[in-house]
């Protein structure tokens, strides 16, 4: 691994792990301010490594979806992450859920982390941060690990800032199960 990678994946691990430790509670965090419970989400269109090659926000209207940001491909907890919303992936679409991964890492390099980890969820590349930007979880040169749940209606509906990989996915079905219960 050449010198600059090692010194971004461990660049991306302390800001992960700083993410975690401060586990902010109120509507400003470590890369932004957040945007409401209830209001709309950002809309967005970027590319992916999955079918037609861009996905919109808006292609999953009338159906939930779990938007999580992560700092880079093929890093430890970033693939611990994947791995865990893949392994649950089931589970997701039995609550009617699409989870979609976005990273500052280009259409190539997620193609090639999907084909090693097995993922079938789209991943979508954000290289400028316009999006990680939009929802508060930009912070220099990638996104940092924040998950969202936005509702069937476009709503923000739930915030994950203090994401711990080994356990998020199943904090994140927990969230849909108690939302839905509500709905």
């Amino acid at each position: 691994m050449n010198r600059r990678r090692l010194l971004q994946a461990a660049l991306g691990l302390c800001l992960a792990w700083l993410s975690w430790a401060i586990a902010p509670t109120t509507a400003l965090a470590l890369g932004g301010p957040q945007i409401p419970i209830g209001n709309l989400a950002p809309e967005f269109t970027l590319p992916t490594n999955a079918g037609d090659g861009e996905i919109a926000l808006a292609d999953f209207r009338d159906q939930w979806v779990v938007l999580y940001f992560y700092p880079r491909d093929f890093t430890s907890g970033c693939t611990v992450e994947a791995q865990r919303f893949e392994r649950d992936i089931a589970e997701y679409q039995t609550r009617h859920a699409q989870v979609i991964g976005v990273s500052a890492d280009s259409v190539e390099s997620h193609a090639e982390f999907c084909d090693a980890e097995g993922l079938e969820f789209p991943l979508l590349s954000d290289p400028k941060g316009k999006v990680s930007k939009a929802y508060g979880s930009w912070l220099g040169a990638m996104s940092l690990r924040h998950t969202y749940i936005i509702g069937p209606d476009g709503t923000m509906q739930a915030r994950f800032l203090g994401v711990q990989p080994v356990i998020h996915s199943q904090e994140v079905l927990a969230a849909l199960d108690e939302l839905q219960r509500g709905v």
